[in-house]
């Protein structure tokens, strides 16, 4: 289970999205490992779904003042955001058990239209990047 947040990162969020970020890397490799004997791999990009994850099982840090300016919104929001979810649990799980009864299960699924819409808007930014980027960096050869 991994989380939107394993393909991209936000201000504030940097060690959570850095395990979800190793968990998809192994899970990657897990997954072209494992498929000639028949196991499936499925990564999971959830984005916000009304869990424990926003209550009680998120600890919130001591507030440092100097990062107010560029995690504050960050941290307001994961206080503000127990109960409001949008996201259905019971409707995510029938999406997976969906997902890995396919006869094409994908390598990840990303559950949400919050999930979906940040995904896309990162991959459209990463290949404008690479657009934008592509004669130094093509450039490198011998």
């Amino acid at each position: 289970m991994s989380s939107m947040g394993g393909n991209m990162s936000f201000a504030g969020f940097s060690a959570y999205s850095a395990s979800k970020f190793a968990l998809e890397g192994a899970s990657e490799a897990l997954a072209q490992e494992v498929a000639a004997f028949g196991v499936k791999v499925l990564i999971v990009e959830p984005g916000a779904f009304r869990t424990a994850f926003a209550g009680g099982s998120l600890k919130h840090m001591p507030k440092i003042n100097a990062y107010d300016e560029n995690v504050g919104d960050t941290r307001d929001f994961a206080k503000g955001m127990d109960g409001t979810q949008e996201g259905d649990p019971a409707k995510a799980a029938k999406a997976i058990d969906k997902a890995l009864k396919a006869n094409n299960t994908p390598l990840r699924l990303q559950l949400g239209q919050d999930s979906v819409d940040a995904i896309k808007r990162h991959a459209d930014y990463l290949l404008s990047e690479l657009e934008i980027w592509r004669e130094t960096a093509i450039n490198t050869n011998f």
